[in-house]
């Protein structure tokens, strides 16, 4: 009697383990031939989808960009904004023209991490739309909310310009400088401080170098424009995918 339930017991678990066997056996063959139907053929075209979207539309706004601005690959760009000739937009700006318009003027460059943004309306009553003329040089990490900047001003880094402030033509602001809401820098001064306050009025020849500055910057963007398409090095690329594939053209 025990010797033929241990003979029942033994069956049972050989027959278990020849099926988990089977099993393992099976999965391993189904993992093999899925990964061969699913693997990509050598010269199939990896694309990449990580990457942050540049322009970005909202409603019946779609940002413009002249043809020779430069725009960095992963600056945002929403709705209602505008960069024109020359101007340039650096790495890691965020242009966000949602409730109002953002200009950039000509051969102006909003550098690095620099964000700007417009509200609905402005307290002040003045317009909430930003605008940046041409020629004006926004220093990096700077902040801008529905101001106006007129022709030929620097505006230092890490500067904040609230709503409704206004820098006339040929101003200029020192680093970490806070403009509160509805504030004018007058034409032809250097204003500096959080808030800011009047330090001296600049010289002619001061004047004359600031929208050389912005010429300066505009002819270091156009290097870093060549090499995107269309003047890119992206050739370099498709002449070692000819040799490969052993095609002469």
């Amino acid at each position: 009697m025990a010797t033929s339930i241990a003979a029942r017991i033994s069956r049972k678990a050989a027959a278990s383990a020849f099926s988990a066997h089977r099993h393992v056996i099976s999965s391993r063959c189904f993992a093999t031939e899925s990964a061969k139907t699913i693997s990509p053929s050598s010269d199939r075209v990896k694309w990449d989808y990580r990457g942050q979207r540049k322009i970005i539309p909202l409603g019946q706004w779609v940002p413009k960009v002249s043809v020779d601005a430069y725009v960095a690959p992963n600056v945002v760009l929403a709705g209602q904004v505008t960069v024109y000739d020359g101007a340039s937009v650096w790495n890691g700006c965020v242009l966000r023209g949602d409730l109002n318009k953002i200009t950039v003027g000509f051969c102006s460059n909003v550098q690095e991490r620099c964000v700007i943004h417009a509200a609905w309306s402005s307290p002040t009553g003045l317009p909430a739309e930003t605008s940046i003329e041409r020629f004006v040089t926004i220093g990096a990490y700077s902040l801008l909310r529905s101001c106006t900047i007129e022709p030929e001003c620097i505006i230092g880094q890490h500067s904040i310009l609230m709503e409704g402030s206004l820098v006339e033509t040929h101003s200029i602001l020192e680093a970490g400088s806070v403009v509160p809401p509805g504030r004018r820098i007058p034409t032809g001064e250097l204003w500096a401080g959080n808030p800011a306050r009047f330090v001296r009025a600049l010289t002619h020849e001061e004047t004359l170098e600031i929208p050389k500055l912005a010429v300066a910057i505009n002819d270091l963007s156009k290097e870093h424009f060549s090499e995107f398409l269309p003047y890119s090095t992206v050739y370099l690329e498709v002449e070692k995918l000819k040799k490969s594939l052993g095609i002469n053209i």
